[in-house]
């Protein structure tokens, strides 16, 4: 059954909505592996500060994955889960035992840079295809995001 003939979101529109979906999609995955890698190797005096907050990042990370794949699949696409995959099409690149903290609030406010940049893509496209609910999705990704972005820039003052 085609669930965009039930919904009435026009299906040469949403290809690009889908699109759109999957990079953020692909985007998301490496963040998060990045966040739980922040998480394991951050080092230094604010250690259990930092190490908190990225278990709290990357969780809230695995929830917002799993509402874009589901997302996906509502529009009638099966989301990529292959990581060979995401690494190929993220514009995140995967980082690996990163210590410093000085280095790794750089880093993460560079992928929230990207996030928003794709979330805003994904809602000009959700827009064009009148498709309220994937515009509703990325409001709420952005809203979170763009916060942490004021609080992460907090600590660089």
């Amino acid at each position: 059954m085609n669930v965009l003939s039930i919904t009435g979101i026009n299906p040469a529109k949403a290809e690009q909505v889908i699109k759109e979906l999957n990079q953020l999609l692909a985007d998301f995955q490496i963040y998060y592996t990045n966040l739980r890698g922040y998480h394991w190797h951050v080092r230094g005096r604010q250690f259990y500060t930092f190490h908190s907050q990225f278990e709290k990042m990357y969780n809230e990370a695995a929830e917002q994955v799993d509402e874009i794949a589901e997302r996906i699949l509502q529009l009638g696409v099966v989301p990529e889960n292959r990581f060979s995959e995401y690494l190929k099409l993220s514009k995140i690149k995967e980082e690996t035992k990163v210590t410093d903290p000085a280095k790794i609030i750089p880093a993460l406010l560079d992928s929230l840079k990207v996030l928003i940049a794709q979330e805003r893509a994904v809602a000009a496209a959700a827009d064009a295809a009148d498709d309220i609910v994937t515009a509703d999705l990325v409001s709420d990704l952005l809203d979170g995001q763009e916060k942490s972005v004021w609080m992460i820039s907090a600590l660089e003052a």
